[in-house]
């Protein structure tokens, strides 16, 4: 839902858009564990949502069944597509679910390799995502990852080697040109700035937040990280034990933090 402080930011008089992801009692159970436990949230067009909590939080398993990766226990998504339908995309058809990855939505990694094809050119890797939405023009597919690449500062001239060649960094840099090159409504991130050297990271955050601003991108963004949670999140959700704790603008959350657990991940990282 949107917050209080979030309303009271929106001029009188104006509309507020639907929410473009609906969750409501997102459970997933392992062996009788629950992963995730009855998780519910809105996320806003052009919102930047973060999930933080310690490893087993269940923020991973969060993001992963929205992605589609895993198959949750319970629950509803309501997604919000480009031609204005709205889709439970917990039932959504295997095909469906795959066109929608290719469409509207985008799934950033920790790891490249889990997201690029390293049997296939840098260039390829980004230009493949045109041609499953239908793009068949060979210059103009080419020219258009030329452009995503030089946006993320990938050395074009390497666009015809392999990934393998290429630094973490670089890699990583690979990996968000071909998922935005379609423009997609929403991005899940995974970690993307983890394992990085802090100086590679420092650059490659500064992109993912100008990235972020000028496409009017929303996402939703996984991190152990606080100060990467404030850098890119205009609000946070903080789990434990599979459950939401404490949810609300980033900075309120941070400066300002209610729950114990909140409260001691912050002073853990000051």
């Amino acid at each position: 839902m949107m917050t209080q402080a979030m309303l009271e930011r929106v001029p009188q008089g104006m509309e507020i858009d639907p929410p473009l992801l609906s969750v409501r009692g997102l459970t997933k159970l392992y062996s009788g564990r629950a992963a995730c436990r009855d998780v519910s949230f809105d996320l806003w067009p052009s919102e930047v949502l973060a999930v933080v909590g310690e490893s087993g939080a269940g923020k991973t398993t969060l993001l992963k069944c929205l992605s589609g990766q895993v198959e949750p226990s319970d629950g509803e998504a309501l997604f919000r597509r480009r031609d204005g339908r709205v889709v439970d995309v917990f039932r959504l058809s295997e095909p469906a679910r795959r066109l929608l990855n290719r469409t509207d939505w985008g799934v950033l990694h920790q790891n490249p390799r889990d997201g690029l094809r390293f049997s296939v050119s840098v260039g390829a890797n980004v230009g493949e995502r045109l041609m499953a939405i239908g793009a068949r023009h060979y210059g103009q597919i080419r020219a258009e990852a030329e452009s995503w690449l030089r946006r993320l500062e990938v050395d074009t001239g390497r666009m015809d080697d392999l990934p393998s060649t290429l630094s973490g960094g670089m890699q990583q840099r690979v990996q968000i040109a071909r998922n935005l090159i379609t423009q997609p409504r929403l991005v899940f991130m995974d970690e993307p700035t983890g394992g990085l050297d802090v100086s590679v990271q420092a650059r490659l955050l500064d992109l993912l937040r100008t990235l972020v601003r000028e496409l009017g991108l929303s996402a939703m963004l996984v991190t152990h990280d606080l100060a990467v949670a404030r850098l890119l999140a205009d609000r946070l959700m903080v789990m434990r034990g599979g459950a939401v704790v404490e949810s609300g603008l980033t900075d309120q959350v941070l400066d300002d933090p209610q729950h114990p657990y909140t409260q001691l991940l912050v002073s853990a990282q000051i």
